[in-house]
């Protein structure tokens, strides 16, 4: 790699897709929406186009377009802009890994294909292999998260010896819930300098005491200034207050679990907390009743509001 490489730390907010009524991308509100981030939730990176994006459920195109609409307004305001470009095709992930090295982005990521699904942790590597030769100076992340891939072996296994083949390889974003592969891959990454992201928001406190680097999460889309109080209360040493914090943030999640919580509950509940019009979800997730993401949104207003 030819730049130097700022290491990608602290909470990243995993963003929505922002649609019209009719289900089209809204370009509009990404730079009210980079504003919002960065003044009420002290949150400066994100991570476009993933689960939380619906990426998967997007065109080449709207990818593109998203991906250099959070470029433009975010130059000189966000610190990172990580474009996932991970897709079934592996034409389409390269193509979408130029475009995101063409429009200044900072980093891009890459999810294992899930229909055809590689064997094992060689196959995989090397399908991240041949996206990153297509954006050679941009720094590589895996985007590891079995629970929707269904590729299941362990991420230290994908990361072993990956440095030898992909040489923009910069970390992982571990979406699991496997403290033991969590622990290897940060082990490994220690010697590299690599960054490893914790992606279970509700799970961070475990994360951080194995030594992640940070984390990317969709509810840091709306509650990243709480959670920026627990890292700091963590780095401080001050072990109860983190504690104590993650236990409410816990409660918050079970009581929107109980509800019914999936991305397209957690889009509406970041309507009604941002007051930014996210829209709804594309099929096949189905809208969600207002009713049930204002009851979420009061329960996060009430946690905020207490901190």
């Amino acid at each position: 790699m030819s730049r130097s490489i700022k290491k990608l730390t602290g909470l990243v907010a995993a963003t929505f897709t922002p649609l019209t009524a009719e289900g089209e991308i809204n370009l509009s509100v990404i730079g009210p929406y980079i504003d919002y981030l960065i003044e009420k939730q002290n949150v400066k990176s994100v991570f476009i186009n993933g689960t939380t994006g619906e990426g998967c459920s997007l065109t080449v195109d709207e990818r593109k377009q998203l991906a250099a609409a959070w470029c433009q307004h975010g130059k000189d305001k966000l610190e990172q802009v990580i474009v996932h470009v991970g897709c079934m095709s592996i034409k389409d992930s390269q193509e979408l890994a130029q475009h995101a090295a063409s429009i200044g982005a900072d980093g891009i990521a890459v999810i294992s294909p899930s229909y055809f699904k590689p064997v094992n942790a060689d196959a995989l590597r090397l399908f991240i292999k041949e996206v990153s030769t297509f954006a050679p100076d941009l720094p590589m992340y895996y985007y590891h998260i079995p629970s929707m891939t269904g590729v299941a072996f362990d991420a230290a296994d994908v990361l072993n010896g990956i440095e030898q083949v992909i040489p923009s390889f910069q970390g992982v974003k571990y979406t699991g819930t496997d403290l033991r592969d969590l622990g290897q891959c940060v082990c490994y990454s220690q010697s590299h300098n690599w960054s490893v992201l914790f992606g279970v928001d509700e799970q961070l406190l475990g994360a951080l005491v194995l030594g992640v680097h940070g984390a990317v999460g969709s509810t840091y889309n709306y509650l990243g200034c709480i959670v920026n109080k627990m890292l700091v209360a963590f780095d401080n040493g001050n072990h109860m207050q983190t504690r104590a914090l993650q236990f409410e943030f816990m409660e918050v999640i079970t009581f929107a679990k109980n509800l019914g919580f999936d991305v397209s509950v957690n889009k509406q509940v970041m309507s009604e907390v941002s007051g930014l019009a996210m829209g709804p979800p594309r099929l096949p997730l189905l809208p969600c009743p207002v009713s049930k993401a204002q009851a979420i949104a009061l329960k996060i207003k009430d946690f905020s509001q207490g901190h």
